[in-house]
């Protein structure tokens, strides 16, 4: 199943995360969900596995022309030419000369400016045909309009929280009205069970439940068919293979329109990560290592 982009690319809409999976992992995580099924493989510079992630593309069999890879620039690198450079450490370490799809991996909204030379240097590099597609992550309403004043491309993709627990329908609404799609990332509400979040785990929910008890599926699997059928893209993550091969057999049963509903309504409107307004270069500082 696949998703077309504002600028006519198409993309998997179900890929494989690998956000804090161990470097010593990633490659076998990777080749495992590739040998599974998926093509889209989502990482970042910040996650330090990059060069695991095109190890385990190479070490898949999988012919790397059918892959889409995602990775993502961290606040480190801002600004033009610094972007630019990033662009070269995430493709030497991924061992590709484009990449499908490269994102801004935070707003920055404390140097704007530098997020507004980061964004340009990815409409550059899309201009040169080194990216496929751009995007954000993380981007707020407000700072996304901010984006689009000083910039000449709308993004392709926004990857954002969102999952039954905090669906962000103003962030939601506010993509589709600038065409940009919603990409979930935490799609299945794992940051509410590790981080311990007061709001107790989307896995043990009761209204999931039932309705994974009804179509004979898990829980997990009733979620990231919620995101499909509303249109948006996600990005589930594991390292176990059965869990891996379960978060891609969701093509074979259908939610009926109340069964979304009841899923919508379990938005408690919390977020579970970092607020992307408290993001700045003197909290979240990280060197970013050349390739």
């Amino acid at each position: 199943m696949n998703l077309t982009l504002n600028n006519g690319v198409a993309m998997p809409a179900l890929g494989f995360g690998v956000f804090q999976t161990p470097p010593e992992t990633t490659a076998a995580s990777v080749a495992e969900a590739l040998r599974v099924g998926y093509r889209l493989i989502d990482t970042a510079a910040s996650y330090f596995n990059e060069r695991e992630v095109g190890e385990g593309i190479r070490r898949s069999g999988v012919d790397p022309a059918e892959v889409f890879v995602e990775t993502k620039i961290w606040i480190s690198d801002y600004g033009y030419d610094e972007t630019l450079h990033a662009f070269d450490k995430s493709a030497g370490k991924l061992g590709v000369e484009r990449i499908d799809l490269l994102l801004l991996h935070q707003p920055l909204p404390t140097a704007f400016e530098r997020t507004i030379g980061a964004y340009r240097a990815l409409e550059k590099l899309l201009a040169d045909g080194r990216v496929r597609a751009i995007g954000v992550s993380n981007f707020m309403p407000e700072v996304l309009d901010r984006l689009l004043e000083r910039t000449d491309l709308v993004p392709a993709v926004n990857q954002v929280e969102v999952h039954p627990y905090f669906s962000q329908p103003d962030v939601q609404a506010a993509n589709v009205a600038h065409g940009v799609l919603t990409q979930a990332w935490s799609p299945m509400g794992g940051i509410t069970s590790y981080r311990g979040g007061a709001g107790g785990s989307t896995f043990n929910d009761p209204v999931i439940g039932e309705i994974a008890d009804a179509h004979g599926r898990t829980p997990a699997q009733v979620m990231l068919r919620w995101h499909l059928q509303e249109g948006r893209s996600a990005i589930p993550k594991s390292v176990d293979p059965k869990r891996i091969a379960a978060n891609f057999d969701v093509f074979g049963f259908e939610l009926s329109a109340d069964q979304l509903a009841a899923i919508d309504a379990l938005d408690t409107g919390k977020r579970g990560g970092p607020d992307p307004a408290a993001v700045t270069l003197e909290a979240f500082h990280r060197d970013i290592p050349e390739a």
